[in-house]
């Protein structure tokens, strides 16, 4: 049996585990013989098609996901037409709701499996040419060829999660990409109606010793970035301290990005992630929304107090990025709501910030439920939401734009206290700026970190001179050209020990040392006098001396 994984993803930094998580199961089958053809969505559907039909597979199997949905489709279905008989099997996120549509638009698809594909998997390809069998496979839905029916098997699930060998252990687990997925947990404790594991309330985790061995195999392969699968790492307090001290124990070797709580932060964790090494965590905060009704509307456990209580918490830790979101069109959810969401998490000071669109994902009780929360959605992927009864198709895309905005300026840490500055002292600022940049053009088009910045000044300049002097010290921070305007008036000083004698008692060293060695520069800007020197030596454009004179 030639059994062909067609393996798409939405970018070349992108690696499903679909493939090694099955495969590993049943690597131990001489009568099986596996290929794969990977691609991205930006690849030419015609050309994958080809190389798939090249193959000669018996079957061909491909998850979905929101973002490679169409191209998986754009693919299989030229592959139909290649091979003929060939059997299609499909899997993924994208079939966790029903399931009758797709497969009745999409009849050369044999069959899809709703949920976790480990087991049943592998027990539809051993009844392939046996639909009388097919009955018995749980989350196998298909048509009859016979008189059309539709048959739904329900949700797979596998119930003994330990008991599954890790992807890693498959041929196929790509280890090239920059960072690996490592899920040591499935289902979630919360009942989120937006999320695909918000009814899947049976919680399975690996043991740590089990997590362990995996981060061992990830180690040794050179890996320096792990993304942690679990819904909500922090459900267990306990499990989630030893986790951390497992983590320690990779100190300077890999990093690790993790969902987090932000309302389940007991002392004993607190105490934990306060200790840990400076760069061994990157955290995601779930907010989506800072009103207590949007968050009832949405099932989110929690109170909105402790949620941000824990926020804060961790925003106030030196040693670890937080990185929070806000969902555009939930439910009872305003712009206004959004913009007062915006300002009063850039206060709190998350290192990164995140505005997406609803999507409204099968399978979730937010689809389900979307007639009578007047929500308007795509009908095709990613089903962003297109309107509410809170919020018009217009301010929807303003909420967009404002994303794109605090990606521009906000998640760069070269602008990041500008932007924190003029978004608290400036009530308008938020949607003034975002028009501005809308209306120049610019959101839709790759900027350059400096050309951001260029556009900043000339910003300030006309609606916010008091800032201008901030955002020089920023330009030439982050290591641009003293000949540009946001530079500011240029001085060298030659004789940096004179100059020092001369104003002792005037000069406040912000950080570094004066050496003799390093170049002098001097920059007058909106009534203050700074001076920064840089290092000969390594030719660094930042500087590594900052001092101000009064």
């Amino acid at each position: 049996m030639k059994i062909l994984w067609l393996d798409i993803n939405s970018s070349y930094s992108h690696s499903s585990v679909a493939l090694p998580a099955i495969h590993a199961q049943v690597r131990d089958r001489d009568d099986w013989e596996w290929m794969v053809v990977r691609g991205t969505i930006n690849d030419n559907p015609g050309v994958l098609a080809a190389e798939v039909a090249a193959h000669k597979p018996d079957i061909i199997a491909a998850t979905f996901w929101l973002f490679t949905h169409r191209m998986q489709i754009e693919v299989l279905s030229r592959v139909s037409r290649l091979l003929g008989n060939v059997r299609i099997v499909c899997g993924g996120p994208e079939f966790l709701g029903d399931n009758e549509e797709f497969l009745r638009q999409n009849r050369f698809v044999t069959s899809v499996i709703r949920g976790e594909g480990e087991i049943a998997f592998p027990e539809l390809i051993d009844s392939i040419d046996d639909r009388d069998r097919w009955e018995s496979i749980h989350g196998l839905c298909w048509i009859s060829d016979n008189d059309g029916t539709y048959h739904d098997n329900g949700m797979a699930l596998v119930e003994d999660f330990q008991a599954l060998r890790f992807p890693e252990e498959s041929p196929f687990f790509c280890w090239d990409k920059p960072f690996v997925q490592l899920e040591t947990t499935r289902g979630c404790f919360n009942s989120c109606t937006f999320c695909v594991s918000g009814r899947d309330n049976l919680i399975r985790s690996q043991c740590i010793r089990q997590v362990k061995e995996r981060l061992d195999n990830i180690c040794s392969h050179g890996i320096k970035d792990v993304r942690v699968l679990d819904r909500t790492f922090n459900y267990d307090t306990g499990r989630a301290c030893q986790m951390l001290d497992l983590f320690r124990e990779y100190e300077g070797k890999m990093r690790f990005h993790l969902e987090i709580h932000p309302s389940l932060m007991h002392d004993n964790l607190k105490r934990k992630l306060a200790s840990l090494p400076k760069g061994l965590l990157h955290l995601e905060a779930g907010i989506q929304s800072l009103d207590s009704k949007v968050l009832a509307e949405c099932g989110r456990k929690g109170s909105l107090k402790s949620s941000l209580d824990g926020l804060i918490y961790l925003c106030s830790l030196d040693n670890i990025q937080t990185h929070a979101d806000l969902i555009a069109g939930l439910p009872f959810y305003t712009l206004q709501m959004l913009c007062s969401d915006v300002k009063t998490l850039t206060g709190i000071g998350v290192d990164e910030l995140q505005v997406e669109s609803l999507k409204v994902l099968p399978g979730t009780r937010m689809r389900d439920n979307s007639d009578g929360n007047g929500l308007k959605y795509s009908p095709l992927p990613p089903y962003e939401v297109l309107e509410t009864r809170s919020m018009s198709p217009e301010e929807l895309r303003m909420a967009m734009n404002i994303s794109r905005m605090l990606d521009f300026y906000y998640n760069q840490p070269a602008w990041q206290s500008i932007i924190r500055t003029l978004i608290a002292s400036d009530p308008d600022f938020l949607v003034r700026f975002t028009l501005h940049l809308r209306d120049t053009m610019v959101l839709d088009s790759p900027l350059s970190l400096e050309r951001r910045g260029l556009i900043l000044y000339d910003y300030c300049q006309e609606n916010h001179p008091e800032m201008i002097s901030s955002v020089t010290v920023a330009w030439i921070q982050a290591g641009f050209s003293f000949r540009k305007k946001p530079a500011g008036k240029v001085m060298k000083i030659k004789h940096i020990e004179s100059f020092m004698s001369d104003y002792s008692s005037n000069i406040n060293i912000e950080y570094g040392n004066p050496l003799p060695s390093h170049r002098y520069f001097l920059i007058e800007t909106g009534g203050r006098r700074i001076l920064f020197g840089y290092d000969s030596e390594n030719h660094n454009p930042a500087p590594v001396f900052m001092a101000t004179i009064f």
